[in-house]
């Protein structure tokens, strides 16, 4: 009865929340489902992509097309540079995309399509009749062209969990049933891959072209009609004014991007772990070269491997809430270099019929706690990104690609030691002639159980070099749980005293706004509670009772919920005050210095030097954020000025900033004629009505050439902006300080109109 009642509530919660979120959630279980199910397509697309994509120890280009480790990172190298200039427009294509879909969604379909072809053609390229140049400049155009496509529909998919939620917690929680839904992908490919090789090459080989040929294409094809879902049913949600609308110069973006510390940690976390998935392939090597079991056991084999990676995304939440990412990623990869460094001994035991079960028992151990570590990647680069918006004020989410683009430089250096490490253990051509192979494709060494088992030990090792490596930068992350959160309440406050400045404030805006303001207000003054005396009383109340721990477990948890409370109301306090410290009263100084001089006049205010700046007192955060911003003010007055130069030689006109109105109001009315056409559309369909059909086709082409018309004029008023505030910054940060100041300090007035906004919003 109990199973029977839970089931009648998950049902009755999917039913109530299934296209309106949860109360203090912002995604409906809808998007969720769509998300995680669409999910399964791209994964499909993806794990298709990624056995295409140019790096060392790839096994379809290396073992399969028969390039040589060597050959392979020339061409990598190469990929690799090509890349640079096709991510710089990736980023800038998608921090200055503003449509209905939102930022990412539209390049689901966009480049969904061109992938698949491409990934197509590189399958049934007729690899076996060109030679060893031929290959590398086929698989090296198709990578370029990857690098672009499949790069940027990946991206679009896994970028959205950034924009899905402004919750830390809730991203991590959808992103948990996400990777739990979408695994279903790679787990179906492990499980049939091994089975499907043997029907189709009737031997115990995953390295033939003909099994690529006959399983991929479908696959791809089939995974990008899934994805649809996605695009079709999730939406965005960013915290940001309406009225913010400036299309980002690719140069201030990328330096406003590697100002952010955090963004810089997570990366050296990456390149100074490279090495620690060099073990990757030596269960397939096993199973390939060695003959270490029977198709239909390896079929298992990759199915129980696959699924290790299931457990984590489920307890995944919990253990967020109990200890937040960094304990977690710092703990996992501390694991990492224990469980690889078990295979040593396994490999040894090739030829023993139990040797590839007993790898597979280290590498699901292994993939079961560092999955969980990998999982919370996406959510903590969500977490920096809002940081990055709170810092600079701008949401720039795909120049972190573009920044990361330093990364790529690297891995160019750091890519030739995998490669080096193959040949000298063995992987190379005199060692393949010397014991009877073709020189043509290296791999076969592997046939060799004393070669094989150097190879693999060699590999285990760096495998563990790289994981110790890895979780050092870990140790210097404090971006917490409560951080984001601080700094999300923020970024809602601004966004509330923008648009109410600009007379474009929402209801829903101003509610959640306000809310967050008045709870900051209550608990600032609170001191944070000593959870050491509730720690005390939890432990004592252990041989008491039940009743009584679960009391005191819940005085903990209260506690712990009231400092986070507490944090998060002294930084929103911070925010609003932060006009009336000394810091703040000389900004505003120079602001209403700015100001005064007016649009034309402002280059003409007197900035204090550089040199006098770098002699400003550090003594406190406060001082060192004020001289950094005089810095960069400084810099800015130098920016804006070749800016005025170069588009307004006659003098700034300022930007009619009411031309957006009428714009967005034209945008809304023609998307809601669409969706009435769209429905009255399907009625005559299912009526039959041939007539109507037509009317209704009509209605839609012309509210379509409307929607194209109004989104251009939108792109050529937002390009327009964003001229007028490159070469007027100084001056309109000056008057956005003043006005922003000036609403702090009126914040009466906007609470005055909280209960009608409440009302309506309950209406």
């Amino acid at each position: 009865m109990n199973i029977k009642n839970k089931a009648a509530g998950l049902i009755g919660s999917a039913k109530k929340y299934w296209k309106t979120p949860p109360k203090g959630r912002y995604v409906t279980y809808k998007e969720i489902a769509s998300l995680s199910g669409g999910g399964i397509g791209v994964r499909f697309v993806s794990h298709c992509l990624s056995q295409m994509t140019i790096s060392v120890g790839n096994e379809l280009i290396g073992n399969t097309i028969g390039i040589s480790p060597t050959a392979l990172y020339a061409i990598y190298i190469i990929s690799l540079i090509t890349s640079f200039p096709l991510t710089a427009i990736r980023a800038r294509m998608i921090d200055n995309t503003r449509s209905m879909k939102g930022k990412y969604r539209p390049y689901l379909i966009v480049m969904g399509i061109p992938t698949v072809i491409l990934g197509i053609g590189f399958i049934w390229m007729p690899y076996e009749h060109m030679n060893m140049l031929g290959k590398c400049i086929a698989v090296l155009l198709f990578n370029i062209g990857f690098q672009f496509f499949y790069n940027f529909y990946y991206d679009s998919y896994d970028g959205l969990i950034n924009v899905i939620s402004p919750d830390s917690i809730e991203r991590s929680d959808v992103l948990s049933v996400r990777c739990i839904v979408e695994n279903l992908s790679p787990s179906l490919i492990n499980i049939a891959f091994p089975l499907l090789a043997k029907l189709v090459t009737g031997e115990n080989t995953l390295f033939d072209m003909r099994v690529y040929r006959m399983t991929y294409p479908p696959m791809m094809i089939f995974g990008f009609l899934i994805s649809i879902f996605v695009y079709a049913n999730v939406e965005e949600k960013i915290v940001q004014a309406k009225t913010h609308l400036v299309r980002v110069k690719f140069i201030d973006a990328f330096k406003a991007v590697a100002k952010n510390k955090y963004f810089w940690i997570i990366s050296l976390a990456g390149w100074m772990g490279f090495l620690e998935s060099a073990f990757a392939s030596i269960m397939h090597w096993m199973y390939n070269y060695q003959g270490a079991c029977e198709a239909g056991q390896y079929a298992i084999i990759t199915a129980i491997a696959g699924n290790a990676s299931l457990w984590p995304n489920i307890i995944a939440p919990f253990f967020i809430r109990r200890y937040g990412k960094k304990k977690i990623l710092i703990f996992t990869n501390l694991m990492s270099i224990g469980f690889i460094a078990m295979m040593l001994p396994v490999v040894r035991l090739t030829g023993k019929p139990y040797a590839i079960w007993l790898l597979l028992g280290c590498t699901f151990v292994n993939t079961l706690i560092t999955a969980l570590g990998h999982l919370l990647t996406p959510s903590v680069n969500a977490d920096i990104r809002d940081y990055q918006q709170y810092i600079t004020g701008e949401r720039i989410d795909g120049m972190f690609a573009a920044v990361g683009l330093v990364g790529n430089l690297i891995t160019m250096v750091t890519g030739s030691v995998l490669p080096m490490i193959y040949e000298k253990a063995g992987l190379n051509k005199e060692v393949a002639v010397s014991l009877g192979y073709s020189a043509d494709n290296v791999y076969h060494v592997l046939y060799n159980r004393d070669y094989f088992i150097s190879i693999c030990t060699i590999l285990i090792i760096a495998s563990v070099i790289g994981a110790a490596l890895n979780v050092i930068p870990y140790f210097f992350f404090d971006f917490t749980e409560t951080k984001q959160k601080s700094t999300v309440s923020v970024l809602k406050i601004r966004a509330l005293f923008e648009d109410y400045a600009n007379g474009v404030l929402s209801d829903e805006k101003l509610v959640e706004a306000v809310d967050i303001i008045r709870e900051a207000e209550e608990f600032s003054a609170k001191p944070l509670n000593d959870l050491s005396g509730a720690r005390t009383v939890l432990r004592e109340a252990r041989a008491k009772g039940k009743a009584e721990y679960s009391a005191a477990k819940a005085e903990l948890r209260r506690q712990k919920e009231e400092n986070e409370k507490i944090e998060i109301a002294v930084f929103v306090m911070d925010e609003l005050r932060r006009f009336t410290t000394p810091e703040g009263v000389a900004e505003l100084e120079t602001a209403k210095e700015i100001a005064d001089a007016g649009i034309n006049g402002f280059f003409g205010v007197e900035i204090a030097g550089e040199d006098f700046v770098k002699a400003m007192p550090r003594n406190t955060e406060a001082e060192k954020k004020r001289r950094k911003k005089v810095l960069e003010l400084i810099a800015d007055m130098k920016s804006a000025k070749r800016a005025a130069g170069k588009y307004f030689p006659e003098g700034i006109v300022e930007f009619d900033i009411t031309r957006f109105d009428e714009l967005f109001k034209a945008e809304d009315r023609a998307q809601l004629e669409f969706l009435a056409a769209a429905k009255k559309l399907k009625e005559a369909k299912e009526n039959g009505d041939a007539v109507a059909i037509k009317e209704h086709n009509e209605k839609l082409r012309s509210i379509k050439k409307e929607k194209r018309i109004i989104e251009k004029n939108i792109k050529r008023a937002t390009d327009e902006n964003s001229v007028y505030h490159r070469a007027a910054k100084p001056y309109l940060d000056a008057v956005r300080i003043l006005r922003q100041a000036e609403n702090y300090a009126d914040l009466d007035e906007i609470k005055a109109m909280y209960p009608a906004a409440a009302a309506r919003v309950a209406d």
